[in-house]
């Protein structure tokens, strides 16, 4: 069943989700700035194109994902 917020179709292709591999591929700092201008994008398209209500769920999807990398960050040991 394709879930175009939490997991579309089209960003699943093989073994790992399209957000993971920006992810490894990034580093933390860059890919809290790529979900950054996620949430942007997604706020700022709102009503413009597609579901408004898609949209906005996108931009939330992005903003917990941001906020999930910020805490992992800050949980993890900082080198001394």
């Amino acid at each position: 069943m394709n879930d175009p917020v939490n997991s579309p179709s089209h960003y699943n292709q093989g073994e790992i989700e399209c957000v993971d591999a920006v992810e490894a591929a990034l580093g933390p700092e860059q890919f809290i700035g790529w979900l950054r201008g996620n949430v942007i994008k997604y706020q700022w398209r709102l009503g413009h194109k597609g579901s408004a209500a898609e949209d906005a769920a996108k931009a939330r999807w992005y903003s917990d994902r941001l906020v999930e990398t910020c805490e992992k960050l800050a949980a993890e040991p900082k080198p001394e």
